[in-house]
């Protein structure tokens, strides 16, 4: 069975494509985007495998 770890990253709105691209490079795949503290920023939770 697989384990995973997670990571929660802020994302400012006018710049997500690129944290999430980056982010995925690195092998994090995307599980939720939430309102943060403020309306011009998100928050992504993400998750991958553990070696």
């Amino acid at each position: 069975m697989p384990k995973w770890e997670y990571v929660t990253v802020p994302l400012l709105v006018h710049a997500t494509k690129q944290i999430l691209d980056n982010w995925g490079e690195d092998g994090w795949e995307l599980v939720q985007v939430v309102p943060g503290p403020n309306p011009d920023q998100l928050v992504a939770y993400m998750k991958r495998e553990k070696s």
